[in-house]
């Protein structure tokens, strides 16, 4: 990566186990296990691109949770962070362009979604060093991309200027240029992990209006009337009726 010259620098504000905690809840929410096998990481990324940054990045040995992990009191430090100050930087950024702020509803680095991108990509797992490996890769494509066409680091563009290349990689449409195919699947890896790790807090989850986890107070008062002609309907398609009530 190339050092920024800009003045912004991303700041950490997350404590390790706030951290660990968000990555419990975003492997679950990925659906990808953190009691895989460690390996090496293997890039999946199609070979098509213009230009493409060949990393060589130590393969990371440290030991995961194991077969039982206690994602309620994690462990303060159970494997090293390894991303830069200036790759957090970049994923802040990124982060922000990807989940802006809507008027109360913060961005994504305001909640620590660079923290969470950071405990994910050095986790010792073979899922988590894949997307090390894309994840790494595109931070500094998108650098040598701000280098080639505005003789500047991406940190140190302008708004404007850090869209412009975002947009091209953004999606792969049927006018998009081969080139441009390889990042696009990568930054599209990012932008899963951002809106993954956004829609895991607290923030997020208000913003799309979920309501787990709150007390009830007084007994159960059940499901709504429309929830409740919505199951019996789908129990009566599947033939369940008479299974789903017995005392009635």
């Amino acid at each position: 990566m190339h050092q920024a010259t800009h003045k912004y620098q991303y700041r950490s504000g997350m404590t390790r186990r706030e951290s660990l905690k968000w990555l419990g809840l975003l492997a679950a929410g990925s659906a990808v296990s953190l009691t895989t096998g460690c390996g090496s990481a293997v890039e999946v990324l199609s070979d098509s691109s213009a230009h493409w940054p060949e990393l060589d990045l130590k393969p990371i040995n440290a030991k995961g949770y194991g077969t039982d992990p206690n994602m309620v009191i994690p462990p303060e430090s159970p494997w090293p962070l390894t991303m830069t100050t200036a790759q957090l930087t970049m994923v802040a950024l990124l982060s922000d362009i990807i989940v802006p702020r809507e008027g109360q509803i913060p961005s994504a680095s305001e909640v620590k979604v660079p923290e969470v991108i950071d405990e994910w990509v050095s986790a010792p797992y073979s899922d988590q060093q894949r997307d090390r490996v894309t994840i790494l890769s595109i931070l500094a494509w998108i650098d040598d991309e701000a280098l080639l066409r505005f003789k500047k680091t991406f940190v140190a563009l302008t708004a404007s200027e850090r869209l412009a290349i975002i947009q091209d990689i953004a999606y792969v449409r049927k006018e998009t240029p081969e080139a441009f195919h390889r990042p696009a699947k990568a930054f599209d890896r990012l932008k899963q992990l951002v809106l993954s790790a956004f829609f895991c807090s607290p923030e997020g989850c208000k913003d799309i209006g979920y309501l787990g986890n709150v007390p009830i107070v007084g007994d159960y008062p059940g499901p709504s009337a429309e929830a409740q002609a919505h199951l019996d309907a789908v129990l009566a398609e599947l033939g369940l009726s008479q299974y789903a009530y017995p005392g009635n």
